[in-house]
């Protein structure tokens, strides 16, 4: 359990450097130069996820059980994945009405993933996990949400072919992990009962 923390303190610490103190991330972005700054944000971030990975690795060997997840808990985190993918996939794609309501795709994205995999999951190694990114990117949505009222930051609306593709990319997405790749990646398949 200890390189999973480890790991979580980095990537998630890295990430949260905007949350707790942005003034400094301001100033080391201008001494160090953006290409830098992203140079070593960028090699803590993979640092921490390699230690997430391999940490939850090795936590899974010993499961210590919290709670066993009714039949019901797995099928909603079914359905809480495909909105969370389509709400990634409304990130990265341009001019789409999801972000234009939303404002922060990817961290409700997140919040989802999070809830969906608590849900369907009732290991330690699992709430820790999975707890960690939760309470991580309901702080930065609120962080992110405070910014964009003191920036006056308006979200224009967008195209309905930005909002289909979005969509259609969510659901491919999550049509993907589902039914194949979650099981290569991770090991479990989330619709074999």
């Amino acid at each position: 359990m200890t390189v999973l923390i480890l790991g979580l303190l980095l990537f998630l610490g890295a990430h949260s450097v905007r949350i707790v103190a942005d003034g400094w991330r301001g100033v080391q972005l201008a001494r160090l130069g953006e290409q830098r700054w992203k140079g070593l944000y960028s090699l803590i971030s993979l640092l921490g996820l390699g230690l997430i990975i391999w940490g939850y690795g090795l936590a899974r060997q010993q499961p210590q059980l919290l709670w066993t997840p009714p039949m019901g808990w797995r099928h909603a985190s079914g359905l809480l994945m495909l909105l969370s993918l389509i709400l990634l996939a409304a990130a990265n794609v341009p001019r789409n009405r999801i972000k234009t309501l939303v404002h922060h795709p990817m961290l409700l994205g997140t919040q989802l993933w999070a809830v969906a995999h608590l849900l369907a999951n009732g290991n330690v190694a699992d709430v820790v996990l999975f707890g960690s990114f939760l309470v991580w990117s309901l702080a930065d949505l609120r962080a992110a949400m405070r910014r964009d009222r003191a920036a006056g930051v308006a979200y224009q609306g967008g195209t309905v072919t930005g909002t289909l593709v979005a969509i259609g990319a969510g659901v491919a997405l999550w049509l993907l992990l589902a039914f194949w790749l979650h099981g290569v990646l991770f090991g479990v398949q989330p619709f074999a009962y």
